[in-house]
């Protein structure tokens, strides 16, 4: 099976000349001297570096595209006809009041001081690209009002052009970070919150005194790497004046700025752009239990962590750690996601999968859980962008994950809600879009809906941030109808049992039956003249009988 097509991609900005391509290099079967291009290593031959990047830089976010062997849709949602789990309402429901308008997606992840979101979903780290920077406002008020929590990345303040160091070379002062934190706090309304990530370069120019003394933030986070999937890398600047200030900082930037022979060559014009990467970064237990201590001395009451899709070995680490310090998230970022500027082979060929990561999260998740200790509430992200993915991860991570990180596909109804108020002004709307109309207030179907909760503060409400809310509310209403489906009405009533296999390589990794299995146990019981009141998908009876295989 031929996973990934390499040597030419859209996002690199490349392709083969030839129709006909060998699977295992994506070189063309006839590699002609004299083609004109454009497959990778033509590009590469004179552009070198730049061709591990996707690009244009800061005007795009970019996905990996090889197809795993298995993913999410290897499974499918159990639907029942009879029961009902996950009333919150009080008295037993009956056809009148169970209908999927009522089913609560509100969910909450914490040790002890919780943090509710209206649904399951946050957004991916905002750090310090371009997207990020000029998107923000559009971001931040969208999730505010969508009520999610919206995740302020890594080395916003170590970019900031107006950062004010101390004499400690500490942050004195980062106008950027304020922005950003005042923006989602504007509009916050009791539910989710902003946090701040952490990386090597934030820790040693203390982001987290900054936040927790000028802002008061409850929350920070912890990263394991991953910046770039796994080794630092974020961001580009096209200005050599730009990469010495962040070499300055500290910052590895490459190729080398200071260096004669690249100043040179970009005053020749050939170096146009510099990249600026993070150190990577070395876990221990006790440094990792020292930090969560010291963060918390700073007055945090929360402190949750992200990681990657590393080895095993890796994950077991940050659930054991985890769990000794209390922590009260752990995100856990499955391949190939998306991002801003990850090296692309990076990207395509590096990392577990997020379907396999979750399996083993579950394994090792059960494991901690049957020593007797509290496992940290979960997130999975990884690719995800419609609400029966997160049903899925949900269910089947259940009842560790409480939530799903979104990175791309919370950036699209930002851009596409900027960008109708740009059409708009420049008399330029698209047909797709104008068939709605020709005004915010007709295309816009949840605009009179935050009008009646805003009245005139509405109009300050950045178009993206509609877009933002307008893509929720339909996920909300789309997840109520799966839940509804399976007879679960509130997230924590979400199970392994709500899922089947259509594999049984899916079965086998996740240890969800396979469809063919699934129930029949129970469907046999019936046929030989038994019943069923819905009782037969208790959480306890059907862990017991889906354990996982080892993977």
């Amino acid at each position: 099976m031929n996973l990934r097509q390499p040597n030419a991609n859209e996002a690199l900005g490349t392709y083969n000349r030839s129709r006909n391509v060998v699977p295992s290099s994506g070189i063309c079967t006839r590699c002609i001297d004299g083609c004109t291009g454009n497959c990778d290593i033509f590009k590469a031959s004179f552009r070198g570096r730049e061709v591990l990047y996707p690009g244009p830089f800061g005007e795009i976010t970019a996905g990996g595209d090889k197809n795993y062997p298995v993913d999410y849709s290897h499974l499918n949602i159990q639907g029942y006809a009879v029961g009902i789990d996950g009333w919150l309402e009080g008295g037993e429901p009956g056809s009148d009041e169970a209908l999927f308008t009522r089913v609560n997606t509100e969910t909450a992840y914490g040790w002890e001081r919780k943090v509710r979101m209206r649904v399951p979903v946050f957004t991916g780290a905002l750090g310090s690209t371009e997207v990020a920077r000029r998107n923000w406002e559009h971001f931040a008020v969208g999730a505010a009002i969508s009520g999610i929590t919206l995740v302020c990345g890594e080395n916003v303040c170590g970019v900031d052009p107006q950062l004010e160091l101390g004499a400690d070379g500490k942050i004195a002062s980062s106008p950027e970070m304020d922005r950003r934190i005042r923006s989602y706090q504007r509009y916050h309304e009791g539910y989710g919150e902003i946090l701040v990530q952490m990386n090597v370069e934030d820790t040693r120019l203390g982001v987290a005194e900054y936040v927790a003394s000028k802002h008061g933030l409850e929350t920070i986070e912890l990263k394991w790497g991953q910046g770039a999937k796994c080794i630092g890398g974020e961001i580009k600047v096209r200005s050599i004046e730009e990469a010495l200030a962040l070499q300055r900082r500290g910052y590895l930037v490459t190729p080398d700025p200071s260096d004669p022979a690249v100043q040179a060559a970009y005053r020749a014009g050939a170096v146009r752009e510099f990249e600026r990467h993070s150190r990577l970064g070395f876990v221990t237990k006790e440094g990792f239990l020292a930090e969560v201590d010291r963060l918390r001395r700073l007055g945090f009451r929360r402190v949750t962590l992200k990681t990657g899709a590393y080895s095993p070995v890796e994950l077991a680490m940050a659930l054991r750690y985890g769990a000794e310090a209390q922590l009260d998230l752990i995100t856990i970022d499955g391949a190939p996601g998306g991002t801003g500027m990850s090296p692309w082979p990076m990207m395509e060929e590096w990392g577990i999968p997020t379907f396999y990561l979750e399996a083993l999260t579950y394994q090792f998740c059960e494991k901690l859980a049957s020593k007797g200790l509290r496992v940290p509430d979960i997130a999975i992200g990884g690719g995800f962008s419609s609400e029966d993915g997160v049903f899925k991860a949900l269910a089947m991570g259940a009842p560790y994950v409480k939530a799903v990180c979104m990175g791309r596909a919370l950036c699209i109804p930002v851009f596409v809600g900027k960008n109708i108020g740009q059409w708009l002004c420049e008399g330029k709307l698209p047909k797709n879009v104008a068939q709605y109309g020709n005004s915010v207030e007709e295309i816009f179907v949840t605009y009179h809906e935050l009008r009646n909760k805003y009245g005139d503060e509405v109009k300050n409400l950045p178009l993206g941030a509609i877009g933002l809310y307008t893509f929720i509310e339909k996920f909300r209403v789309g997840l109520q109808q799966l839940m509804a489906g399976s007879r679960k009405f509130s997230i924590g009533s979400l199970s392994r049992s709500d899922l089947m296999a259509l594999t049984e390589e899916a079965a086998r990794i996740s240890g969800i039956p396979y469809v063919m299995e699934a129930y029949r146990e129970e469907a046999e019981a019936i046929l030989e003249g038994g019943g069923s009141n819905g009782h037969y998908r208790s959480r306890a009876a059907y862990r017991a009988a889906s354990r996982p295989e080892k993977v």
